[in-house]
């Protein structure tokens, strides 16, 4: 049987899609994926790129300082400048923890069986 191409959003291939500090002045994005074979498909594709996560952030490609694909855990870690210093006067999520919605709406085309 030959593969196909197909649009699969990402809610549906990550087990987890998490933001959180990364110190004070960073947010650490990580998607954690199910299916390893999921995961290996992202990461050949080419799809998770500067461009998109600076996108969907409204940012600077060049404000983006990682995008990390740790293979062991069938993951992809993104760092990248938090809007407001952690704490700092006007900051609504002192944790990092809310800033993964935008992630949300992701979906990518992958290869399936």
């Amino acid at each position: 049987m030959s593969a196909r191409r197909a649009n699969k959003k990402l809610v549906e291939m990550a087990k987890v899609i998490r933001s959180k500090n990364s110190g004070p002045f960073k947010l650490t994005l990580d998607i954690i994926f199910d299916s390893a074979d999921e995961y290996r498909s992202i990461k050949a594709s080419g799809q998770v790129t500067r461009e998109l996560i600076a996108g969907l952030y409204g940012i600077e490609t060049a404000l983006i300082a990682e995008i990390i694909f740790f293979d062991p855990a069938s993951a992809i870690k993104v760092v990248l400048p938090r809007p407001v210093v952690s704490g700092g006067p006007g900051d609504t999520d002192v944790y990092g923890a809310q800033q993964h919605a935008p992630l949300l709406a992701l979906s990518f085309e992958i290869e399936e069986e």
